[in-house]
């Protein structure tokens, strides 16, 4: 998601290679949030909460990778470097706050699961599988949603980005 240089106050081009290395981390979030929106997509269709194994350490990727180019985004933008219009900015940081809600959004699915349950250890054994096994597919869910929604945000702040 590249940003426009200005010249750097003593002519060099110090902002060049930050700028190149946002648009490549800018790849790195659609890339990483596509592949595990794609993985949490298909592991949620098929009530496979087992695809969450492979699901979170891809997602946990996606979301560093959005954590550092937000970062990188602002530090250009601190530096003076220019975004063309304010929709990429806004796009830019977006993605974190999905991040955020995201997360906070799953944390509700665990509680829902959990509201009428007094004590888990009581339950027999099977019931306390199929509990873990919805709370798997409903968390796996809500961060699908959300890495879908990144890309999204992530293919407009490329496009916004000149």
């Amino acid at each position: 998601m590249p940003h426009s240089d200005q010249a750097h106050p003593n002519g060099s081009d110090e902002g060049g290679a930050l700028t190149g290395f946002h648009a490549a981390l800018g790849i790195g979030v659609l890339a990483s949030n596509l592949i595990a929106a794609l993985w949490g997509a298909v592991g949620w269709l098929r009530k496979d909460a087992a695809a969450s194994i492979v699901f979170w350490p891809l997602l946990r990727v996606a979301q560093a990778l959005v954590v550092v180019q937000v970062v990188v985004g602002l530090l250009l933008l601190a530096r003076g470097a220019s975004a063309p219009d304010g929709l990429h900015v806004a796009y830019g940081i977006a993605p974190l706050l999905v991040t955020l809600f995201s997360e906070a959004a799953r944390v509700g699915v665990a509680q829902r699961e959990l509201e009428d349950v007094e004590d888990v250890d009581s339950l027999e054994r099977g019931e306390q599988v199929a509990i873990a096994r919805r709370v798997a597919l409903g968390e796996m869910g809500v961060m699908t949603i959300g890495a879908l929604l990144i890309v999204t945000l992530a293919l407009r702040a490329y496009q916004t980005g000149g």
